[in-house]
């Protein structure tokens, strides 16, 4: 299928266009790669897709550190953060934290068993893919994996992102770790 539409309009205000995507909340994760030049990102982009295939997705932007290692890698890990892991959240979207493996010092984590990509510990629950496919999404790219492996850790409620904050489920108004 095919759509072929030409607007009328332009969205060219991004300040704008930012405010009005932050009014969809979501869960957090981090997007982890393994291999020889680890690396994490917190991402709250990732969706499912299929689950027949089990596919899921998740958006990276192309300057991103993470562009370039997740496909060098080839596969990836997705970690669905709870509520108490704001703290990790924050750790992995901080520009100035280390690279490499040293980044994942103050996390704990477990190699993933299919890919190696690190997972972290205390998560809701934890997925390891291969890269199935790539889309261009502008300024993103839209990474499909297949999964090779899932696992729920906990039934805990999940840390979520709303209008640029980290929020709870049912804390109406209040930020976790406010």
């Amino acid at each position: 299928m095919s759509v072929d539409h030409q607007p009328s309009g332009q969205v060219t205000d991004t300040k704008q266009l930012r405010g009005a995507f932050g009014t969809f909340a979501t869960g957090v994760t981090v997007v982890t790669v393994g291999g020889s030049a680890p690396h994490g990102m917190t991402a709250n982009s990732f969706t499912s897709v299929s689950l027949d295939p089990p596919l899921v997705l998740v958006c990276v932007e192309r300057r991103a550190v993470m562009h370039e290692a997740l496909q060098a890698a080839g596969t990836f890990g997705v970690s669905v953060l709870a509520a108490d892991q704001e703290k990790v959240a924050r750790h992995f979207a901080d520009k100035w934290r280390p690279l490499g493996r040293a980044q994942f010092d103050a996390v704990d984590w477990v190699p993933g068993r299919a890919t190696g990509a690190p997972l972290i510990e205390g998560a809701l629950a934890r997925f390891e893919c291969t890269l199935w496919r790539a889309y261009d999404g502008g300024d993103h790219t839209i990474f499909i994996g297949r999964l090779l492996s899932v696992e729920r850790q906990r039934e805990e409620e999940p840390v979520l992102f709303l209008r640029g904050r980290f929020r709870q489920v049912g804390a109406e108004h209040s930020e976790v770790g406010r």
